[in-house]
């Protein structure tokens, strides 16, 4: 074991994150297995789930995850930091509690919010639920009831402040892979069928946080929760845990009895899909992408690329092209390739379109020049 207060620099917490987040070799697991280990999701982006789990999970395919939001045993739902995710049914239901106090602090400070500044929360929420009290209802036709009580409020504004403040899941078949359909909002606790939990405690998502992209720091955690004053959670729950420091300092958490991977042992050639949980959950991503390459990676309007790892750190992007009957994938390395990684990640990419293009005519894998 790692002795306690151990300096752990970049390539041991890179190391540490992909055993985490079953990237070092695909996991016999099941999609919803796969979801819960990783607490949630990213899925702005209906595809982006589908390329997260194929780059965890030996055999995937897209029905295995179209199967369960289609039953309603996995939905989407907005969650932490105030953005769209893919949980399981029990994790929509006992996680929207913790974050909804980020949710209210943050409800004016969106677009939506900033032009609805004199409108009452609660208002609103009443006004919602009861209008999805009947079932179901399309984005449209929620903000438009919502509007006839709020006429000075754009109906659209209207429906994505009710999001924030009522846990509204996204009915397939959005988000089903292939699928098209307009957005519909309902009720969690109505669709799932069970009451969503109140109590906003964080202490179980911290441990659950930290068993999938620990050692972190509070500040990490705190970035992938969107939550403040988390240092008075890990004071709470430090008899579970064990703490080392990075190379700067800072204090990392971790859960008590968790073996840290050797940081000199190889790790394959990635293909990680677009929104992974690998560079979005810690407040220094350092640890698995170089500073400089940030920008290349996340885009000026939000967008996380999809991307190339070598050496279990960030090296380049990729973008697919999918059509009806052909098929292609553009690698881009942020600097040039040897032969034998450009021959691995072109194996890889092959295994992309077989997964997302089964029933492809043509298939290519393209390299362009270095961004």
């Amino acid at each position: 074991m790692t002795p306690p207060g151990t300096v752990l620099d970049a390539r041991a917490l890179g190391r540490a994150l992909l055993h985490r987040q079953w990237l070092v070799e695909r996991r016999a697991a099941t999609p919803l297995e796969a979801v819960e280990h990783l607490v949630a999701l990213q899925a702005q982006s209906g595809d982006a789930p589908y390329y997260q789990l194929w780059s965890r999970l030996a055999g995937f395919t897209t029905g295995d995850l179209s199967a369960p939001l289609t039953d309603r045993r996995a939905v989407r739902v907005v969650l932490m930091r105030g953005t769209l995710h893919l949980v399981t049914a029990r994790d929509a239901l006992r996680l929207r509690a913790v974050v909804q106090p980020y949710l209210d602090r943050t409800l004016f400070s969106t677009t939506a919010g900033r032009r609805l500044t004199g409108l009452d929360p609660a208002e609103l929420a009443d006004a919602a639920r009861a209008a999805l009290a009947g079932g179901p209802l399309p984005n449209d036709d929620l903000g438009a009831r919502l509007a006839a009580r709020w006429p000075e409020g754009e109906p659209n504004d209207l429906a994505y402040l009710a999001r924030s403040l009522l846990p509204l899941v996204q009915v397939p078949p959005r988000g089903v892979w292939g699928a098209g359909g307009g957005l519909v909002y309902a009720h969690a606790d109505q669709y799932l069928g069970a009451p969503s939990a109140t109590d906003p405690a964080p202490d179980e998502t911290v441990l659950r946080y930290l068993a999938a992209y620990g050692p972190a720091s509070v500040a990490d955690a705190q970035k992938w929760l969107s939550l403040t004053g988390l240092k008075a959670v890990f004071d709470r729950l430090r008899p579970r845990l064990v703490t080392y420091r990075d190379a700067t300092g800072r204090e990392l958490f971790d859960l008590a009895g968790t073996e840290l991977p050797d940081p000199g042992a190889p790790v394959p050639p990635l293909l990680l899909g677009p929104f992974d949980n690998v560079l979005l959950a810690h407040a220094d991503r350092t640890r698995i992408i170089d500073k400089a390459d940030e920008r290349r990676v996340f885009t000026a309007n939000g967008i996380v690329r999809g991307t190339l790892l070598l050496d279990g750190r960030v090296a380049g992007v990729w973008q697919p092209e999918l059509k009806r009957r052909t098929a292609a994938v553009e690698l881009r390395p942020f600097a040039p390739l040897s032969g034998p990684d450009r021959d691995r990640l072109a194996a890889a990419a092959g295994d992309l379109l077989a997964f997302a293009a089964p029933e492809a005519e043509k298939t290519d894998v393209r390299f362009a020049d270095p961004a």
